[in-house]
């Protein structure tokens, strides 16, 4: 047996699509605030996309300037010669960026170890006077003990 479609007023394939009184789609107000919803979510996700990639610059900098501070603490736990005692300060590159570095090396009771304070700043700091803030980046510090001989 063969059903046959009906045809009619609430049969058949277009059924769904038959006009109703009232529902002629969404008025303009509502569009207004679809799009003002939208837009302020859009505002959201692009002020985070902005203070994402600002912390990425902040860590890439951060992370050049722990490297250079772990080099100098390396080379001061392994020179035969300690480093001088009082401050000293300077500058080099790594990785084509600048950075600027301050060490202070101080003698401990007893005399048989120095304490030797590093500070790393990624920029230009040269001529910078005694307690000035080195480069513009962020200031990795780092303090390693050595014997004197």
């Amino acid at each position: 047996m063969q059903c046959t479609p009906r045809h009619g007023p609430r049969h058949g394939p277009r059924h769904h699509l038959r006009y109703r009184p009232g529902s002629q789609g969404f008025s303009l107000l509502e569009m207004m605030v679809a799009l003002a919803v939208f837009s302020i979510a859009a505002l959201a996700l692009i002020k985070l996309q902005g203070a994402s990639l600002m912390q990425t610059a902040e860590l890439d900098s951060r992370l050049y300037s722990e490297i250079v501070v772990r080099n100098l603490a390396v080379e001061a736990l392994t020179d035969p010669n300690p480093p001088s005692l009082g401050d000293s300060q300077g500058s080099g590159t790594n990785a084509g960026r600048s950075f600027t570095w301050r060490r202070t090396t101080s003698a401990l009771e007893g005399g048989e170890l120095l304490k030797v304070d590093l500070a790393v700043a990624q920029g230009q700091g040269q001529g910078q006077a005694q307690g000035q803030r080195l480069g513009q980046g962020p200031q990795i510090t780092l303090t390693v003990l050595r014997p004197v001989q």
